[in-house]
């Protein structure tokens, strides 16, 4: 059963990653709404799984950006219709407000590589269930954090920001950090980033760049979440035909 990904793109170089590689070796189909290029926005019964993408502008910023507004509705829309959807960045914070949970400047800025700390749960989904109570090394680029939406599950943290994944329901997840940068995409954001004044979580672009050996098992680890989307959408697909 094909599977259609609908892509919410906010700035051109916080592009899908590897995630783009992945669906065309899985043959999954893509479509894409550049919110910078100000694309229409499809109906949620146009695709079967939304991936909302990150920037360096706010939730709150609507005067700015006027198309965040929609852009919240067309996500609730996509909740209430079962479509699952993975927020990454501001994309997880879109989500987490768009699910009730206030939005705001978290007391550390997180830029660069630094360890997430999956958590133990006593009821286990499917997603990273092989990872609870484990560490790993991934890339960070965010100023702002959110509070745990209500009847969402925690699933990974970090020293510098508490909430950095979390599932709400059975098909709706925010990671706040980056599985999909590629070497071409971690360079690109470097580029576009503001001058980056070291502290305690924010790394120098050599610091960075010395990291990118990591990317290839960051980016095996956001393969098998689009498994899972890619997983839970054929399942839901199946049970309503």
């Amino acid at each position: 059963m094909s599977c259609r990904v609908h892509f919410f793109q906010h700035v051109p170089y916080e592009d899908p990653g590897y995630i783009l590689d992945w669906c065309n070796r899985n043959d999954v189909r893509i479509s894409f709404t550049r919110f910078y290029e100000n694309e229409p926005v499809p109906e949620p019964g146009n695709y079967d799984c939304l991936v909302v993408m990150g920037g360096p502008m706010g939730v709150y910023d609507e005067k700015e950006f006027p198309w965040l507004s929609s852009e919240k509705e067309v996500i609730a829309s996509a909740i209430k219709n079962n479509i699952p959807v993975l927020g990454i960045c501001l994309g997880a914070q879109l989500l987490a407000n768009v699910l009730g949970a206030p939005v705001y400047k978290n007391r550390e800025k997180e830029i660069g590589w630094f360890d997430i700390h999956f958590i133990p749960l006593e009821h286990t989904p499917s997603l990273f269930k092989n990872r609870q109570g484990q560490s790993m090394k991934v890339f960070h680029w965010h100023g702002d954090t959110f509070d745990l939406p209500e009847n969402a599950q925690l699933l990974a943290t970090s020293e510098a920001c508490k909430n950095q994944a979390f599932l709400y329901g059975d098909r709706v997840i925010g990671l706040q950090f980056h599985f999909e940068v590629t070497e071409a995409s971690l360079e690109s954001m470097i580029g576009h980033g503001r001058k980056l004044v070291k502290g305690r979580y924010i790394q120098d672009p050599e610091e960075i760049l010395h990291h990118k050996y990591l990317i290839p098992e960051i980016n095996r680890v956001m393969g098998e979440v689009m498994e899972w989307m890619i997983g839970v959408s054929r399942s839901y697909r199946l049970q309503t035909v």
